[in-house]
């Protein structure tokens, strides 16, 4: 039997990793704190722990991990921007994750993001539920026709393609690595960044948080894209800049933007903070935005994700101890 650690848990993540009972050769140690240097000794006894994406697996959290006799860091989420890589390979630790745990529902939460936003279908229906049925302020645009540029790599960005072609929409893409015989049987066009930001009446970001990512979006890049454009950002708040961000709906270059992750989220998103006061006033200055929408990073929060992170997560802890081949094994 070989025992891990999963930290910050909520109530559904207990549900799915329990379906993977002591019998099958995995015993579960759940936390609800994160997991970081402070708290690294609590995975004493388990050979592996599994995080997400506010645990801080810096050096220090993996000197303890490694003290402790951990062999696995099983990260239950496709970025691994929380660890660090080097050192957990200086010390001998394996890091794995779930690149693809899913594809469809993160692609189809942006576009439901984009539906809401663009017909304000959260002012509507706070509105009726307060018995204001007026139109008024509630006027959306048709996407087909409209040019929708997607930046980012691997199966969501084409994911999410593919659904907006069915809009009838103009898709641009730019990615790093471009697959051009799936661009052109789903008619989607390849183009630089800066034409893609000029062009784009809405922009959807699907990239990893890297050193090259951080602040993709700026006051500069931000400034290249189309007057009134809207921006859809389902994959790391740091990709975008956020006091760049509201300079530019507060002048009206963008026109709306929603968001599913935000720069400073750790602390605050998967947390109920409705009984206390909010400290992040960049956050708070944008729930004052008419035309900004902020969901708390649940774009993966589907029953088929949360079956493959348990599957993938359950495999890799098992093959520690069989010796097998990690599934997804990250590597420098």
């Amino acid at each position: 039997m070989i025992e891990a650690a999963v930290y910050d848990t909520k109530p559904y993540d207990r549900e799915y990793f329990s379906r993977t009972s002591v019998s099958d050769g995995v015993r579960w140690r759940f936390h609800d704190f994160r997991l970081t240097a402070e708290t690294a000794a609590t995975s004493k006894g388990a050979a592996a722990v599994c995080v997400f994406v506010n645990d801080a697996v810096d050096q220090a959290c993996l000197e303890v991990l490694a003290k402790v006799g951990v062999k696995l860091i099983a990260l239950r989420c496709a970025g691994y921007n929380n660890v660090d890589l080097a050192a957990a390979k200086d010390l001998g630790i394996a890091v794995t994750r779930v690149p693809a745990y899913s594809p469809n529902g993160v692609a189809e939460y942006a576009v439901g993001l984009l539906l809401t936003l663009n017909r304000k279908i959260h002012r509507a229906y706070n509105r009726v539920r307060e018995h204001n049925f007026s139109l008024t302020g509630l006027v959306g645009f048709n996407l087909a026709g409209k040019t929708v540029g997607i930046i980012g790599t691997g199966k969501i960005r084409k994911t999410a393609a593919q659904i907006l072609r069915g809009f009838d929409a103009r898709v641009l893409a730019y990615d790093p690595f471009p697959t051009p015989d799936w661009a052109a049987q789903h008619g989607v066009t390849y183009t630089g960044f800066n034409v893609l930001l000029g062009e784009s009446d809405v922009v959807s970001l699907h990239l990893p948080l890297a050193p090259e990512t951080v602040h993709l979006l700026n006051g500069e890049s931000i400034g290249r894209m189309k007057q009134g454009a809207l921006l859809i950002n389902t994959s790391r708040g740091k990709l975008v800049e956020t006091t760049a961000l509201i300079e530019a709906l507060k002048s009206g270059q963008l026109g709306g933007v929603a968001l599913d992750v935000y720069e400073e989220e750790e602390g605050i998103f998967f947390e109920d903070r409705s009984g206390q006061v909010l400290l992040d006033d960049e956050l708070s200055r944008l729930l004052t935005f008419p035309n900004v929408l902020i969901t708390a990073h649940q774009a993966f929060l589907t029953q088929e994700a949360l079956l493959e992170i348990t599957r993938v997560t359950f495999e890799n802890v098992l093959r520690l101890e069989t010796g097998g081949t990690f599934l997804a094994a990250t590597r420098l």
